[in-house]
């Protein structure tokens, strides 16, 4: 299956003529991925597959490398490569003498599972790691993933958000994340003035000391490049290069593309900082909703029969999330609790990955597991009557398995069902014969698209929400403008959305990180989904929620700061290497903190912070240190108010007069915060 698979990806390659040998973009392709952290499950089968997938990938096509990405053993005719945060430093190379350093997987961040903290990795930390690893003869790094993105439908795998990887250099609406952005170009920048040294040069490493290191790249009589590192992760280190003294702020890479010019410093963001806004919609507010309730079924109403409950997975072969299960049970007034304030129990061990619970069509209660832990236990007090009870459990997959061994031995859905508390104690009811099927009406009938909604009778939303197994509908039109466009879910619960037919993904905001806050509130709708005006939202709503608080929002990214140091190398921008030489290219190479708005029709409205002295904090959140010169707002606004770009010196004459200083004997920093806007 997977040779077949294989041969017709490069089948129809080879076809659009997409290799680079026929004139294509494709200069590398992979074979497998990270095998070598299941390998040894499989024991000797292990080392016997490697050895055949390289064999017949080389065999389909062999004029471009092949790769197989951290596999340390990986054979002859393939190229072992880096996956992580610092392979730099934990890569132990190539395993062959003619295979190159290669990097195919740079982090930027970590992709987040629901009930997960905010996942963040500084521009500073991927700067330093990227060029400690040119600095190692590293041949080419690879972000994953430089843009963000969304898993549209039921596309994320096990219990990962519908938003991916939006910490990335370009978030998930395709906004530039600034500093991250700015920093790394501006790494590469460096990198490509450095080229005829890195690509023709001998490297040397001399060992200053434990923490300090320096890198040379140099072909005698021409070209010259070095990296001056400073491994210690809290104290900044003076170094001393050919005769001339560099300063080296803790855990930094310096890169002198002339082994005299420092032109970057990895811990210093010089860069414009951003932060993103989510803004309500004019044009798509005072929603007005509809709602239709799901009908909870009994054993009668499902079609599948089985003495016990069916594994999920297996049961809805990846065809819809849900699957419902239902059985039926007669009590005599005898057989329960004869006080009216003890109730019984149902207990539900499941497999995973969620659960909604039902007594006599009445909502329980919802339980879930989580990524590291898919199995869980349902516990909730029960109101049973004498004659038939129906018990009726909607069981719910969010995604499938992404990665490890034996995949086809993972399990989900309820597994054992007991009553407890009752007069003769617990009941096991797990073999009790039960009904099952597959997916919910609602989704079968497909009554999120034009024609499906026609389907079924839907009420206005009046009074307090219906609660569980609840759909909801609305229109609204195309906000204005042409920003990203994102629905805000945080005050529902957990389902599904789709707009004009087409779906966003699931969502799930009552599962709190232990920050307290949902994973993710905020949904991406592209505006190609969009028509002008009536656009069709539907929403699937497992356990009950807020209609009337989702709001439909613009995004945009019109708050810039700017955060610089008065000890600082000169934008890399100021220099080019032409005709062999390396050069400047402005005359004055301090020109301050600069400022940019992200739309060229936009200008500076307001400056909502500034201070030059000792701030603190980041891009949305900056506030003063102990020492701030009385006239930082001044100043910023004199130079960049209406102004589409603008530049502010740091410079101490530029902020108080020397005899006004009011802390002369500081390390001065500027922090600026400006809001953009149209004219």
């Amino acid at each position: 299956h997977m040779k077949n698979y294989a041969e017709m990806v490069i089948n129809l390659m080879k076809k659009e003529k997409l290799f680079a040998p026929q004139g294509g973009p494709i200069i590398m392709a992979q074979i497998e991925n990270e095998y070598n952290n299941v390998q040894l499950a499989y024991r000797e089968d292990g080392k016997k597959y490697i050895k055949w997938a390289a064999e017949m990938a080389t065999g389909l096509y062999n004029e471009v490398p092949w790769i197989m990405c951290k596999q340390k053993d990986a054979p002859p005719q393939v190229i072992n490569t880096c996956n992580g945060r610092h392979c730099g430093d934990t890569f132990t190379g190539p395993n062959g003498p003619n295979k190159p350093s290669l990097w195919t997987e740079n982090w930027t961040a970590q992709y987040r599972t629901f009930g997960d903290p905010p996942s963040q990795r500084a521009a500073e930390d991927i700067a330093f790691s990227v060029a400690r690893f040119f600095a190692k003869n590293g041949t080419l790094t690879n972000y994953y993933m430089y843009h963000g993105g969304t898993n549209f439908g039921r596309t994320g795998s096990s219990f990962v958000t519908t938003r991916y990887y939006d910490e990335a250099p370009l978030d998930e609406f395709g906004l530039k994340r600034e500093p991250k952005w700015s920093h790394l170009r501006d790494l590469h920048r460096a990198l490509r003035l450095s080229r005829r040294a890195l690509l023709w040069g001998t490297p040397t490493v001399q060992k200053v000391s434990e923490d300090l290191e320096i890198t040379v790249y140099e072909k005698p009589g021409s070209d010259c490049a070095a990296f001056l590192t400073n491994n210690h992760t809290k104290n900044p280190a003076t170094i001393k290069f050919r005769g001339q003294e560099y300063y080296l702020p803790e855990k930094s890479v310096s890169i002198l593309p002339d082994c005299k010019t420092v032109v970057y410093n990895t811990q210093t963001v010089v860069a414009q900082h951003n932060s993103r806004n989510f803004i309500a919609s004019e044009k798509a507010k005072n929603l007005k909703w509809e709602m239709y309730q799901e009908k909870v079924p009994t054993i009668n109403d499902l079609p599948i029969k089985n003495r016990e409950p069916l594994e999920l997975y297996s049961l809805t072969k990846d065809t819809s999330d849900y699957a419902w299960y239902s059985t039926s049970i007669n009590f005599n007034r005898h057989d329960l609790p004869m006080r009216p304030d003890i109730l019984p129990v149902m207990q539900i061990a499941s497999m995973g990955h969620a659960l909604s619970a039902f007594v006599n069509g009445e909502f329980v209660g919802f339980g879930h597991g989580n990524n590291i832990e898919k199995s869980f236990v349902f516990q909730k007090p029960v109101i049973l009557k004498p004659g038939a009870n129906d018990i009726t459990i909607l069981a719910e997959t969010i995604g499938f398995p992404n990665s490890g061994a034996y995949m086809e031995k993972r399990f989900a859905g309820p597994r054992g069902i007991t009553l407890q508390g009752l007069m003769a104690g617990t009941l096991d009811i797990t073999l009790n014969n039960w009904g099952h099927k597959v997916g919910i009406s609602g989704e079968q009938e497909e009554i999120f698209t034009e024609e499906g909604v026609k389907k079924v009778k839907w009420t206005p939303v009046t009074g307090p929400p219906p609660g569980a197994v609840t759909w909801y509908k609305t229109t609204f039109d195309a906000p204005e403008g042409n920003n990203p466009v994102a629905i805000n879910m945080e005050k529902m619960q957990k389902g599904m959305m789709w707009v004009n037919g087409k779906s966003l993904g699931r969502y799930w905001s009552s599962f709190l990180s232990p920050l307290g806050q949902p994973t993710q509130s905020e949904y991406h709708i592209p505006r190609a989904f969009l028509k002008p005006k009536d656009n069709l939202l539907v929403i699937f709503e497992e356990t009950g929620g807020h209609p009337e608080n989702i709001v439909i929002q613009t995004v945009n990214r019109d708050t810039i700061c700017s955060m610089i140091s008065e000890y600082r190398p000169p934008n890399v921008k100021s220099f080019e290497r032409s005709g062999g030489k390396f050069n400047s290219i402005v005359e004055d190479l301090k020109q301050g903190a600069q400022l940019a708005c992200p739309e060229s029709n936009q200008v500076i409205k307001k400056i909502e912070f500034a201070s030059y002295g000792d701030p603190d904090g980041a891009c949305g959140n900056f506030y003063n240190g102990n020492c701030t010169s009385p006239n930082s707002l001044k100043v910023a606004e004199k130079h960049c108010l209406g102004k589409n770009t603008c530049a502010i010196p740091v410079e101490r004459e530029a902020f108080d007069e020397l005899s006004k200083d009011p802390c002369p004997n500081a390390f001065k920093t500027l922090a600026v915060q400006a809001k953009c806007g149209l004219p």
